[in-house]
């Protein structure tokens, strides 16, 4: 049987839904996880970081977490900006269903957890947070930063938190160098072996 992976599209293992006791939004709470997801025991020590640091999200406007997994970040960001709309984009199918039960277990309805095709094409986004997949290649990854970045509202601010020996201050350039001119790319953090930097449009 080939080995699944959490950026697989459709993971065929059976989903076995458990619970598990997290941190977010300054509050425990209970959430759904399942097999083949990212980081399904806990929240991933990169993603604590990126909370951690990220200052306080828009309170409206569109919020995008890019590469959701069962939706730590988006969670929170609901959580935290009951009036914003937040959208929690993934490839895989299994995280984005964790994700829609995670937000109806903890009474969110302002969270849309979708597929990349399915946002809307003229939403600009107030914020953008992610843990991005590093694991799939630079080809992609590099993709992904081109597709959603140049998505910012003028004004806003992408927070992405990356492992420094899986390639932060090598993505880091590329964001330099392929970003629209109106773009500005800082490190804002560095901790746990993470970096977190901030791509602020304008």
């Amino acid at each position: 049987m080939p080995q699944e992976h959490y950026f697989s599209s459709s993971p065929a293992s059976p989903d076995k839904l458990r619970t598990i006791r997290v941190r977010l939004a300054g509050q425990d709470r209970d959430v759904y996880t399942a097999p083949a997801v990212f980081s399904p025991d806990h929240v991933d020590t990169g993603t604590e970081v990126l909370l951690d640091t990220a200052p306080t999200a828009p309170a409206t406007g569109d919020l995008l977490d890019l590469g959701c997994g069962w939706g730590p970040i988006a969670l929170s960001l609901a959580l935290e900006s009951p009036e914003a709309t937040v959208w929690a984009v993934d490839v895989n199918e299994r995280a984005l269903d964790l994700v829609r039960r995670n937000a109806e277990r903890l009474g969110l309805t302002n969270v849309n957890a979708v597929l990349a095709e399915d946002v809307p094409a003229d939403v600009r986004f107030a914020t953008i947070w992610s843990n991005p997949p590093i694991r799939v290649g630079k080809e992609v990854l590099h993709g992904l930063m081109r597709d959603w970045m140049p998505r910012l509202a003028p004004g806003a601010s992408a927070w992405l938190v990356v492992q420094r020996n899986l390639g932060s201050d090598s993505l880091h350039k590329w964001l330099d160098e392929h970003l629209p001119d109106t773009f500005e790319v800082s490190r804002e953090a560095s901790s746990k072996g993470f970096r977190v930097l901030e791509v602020r449009n304008g």
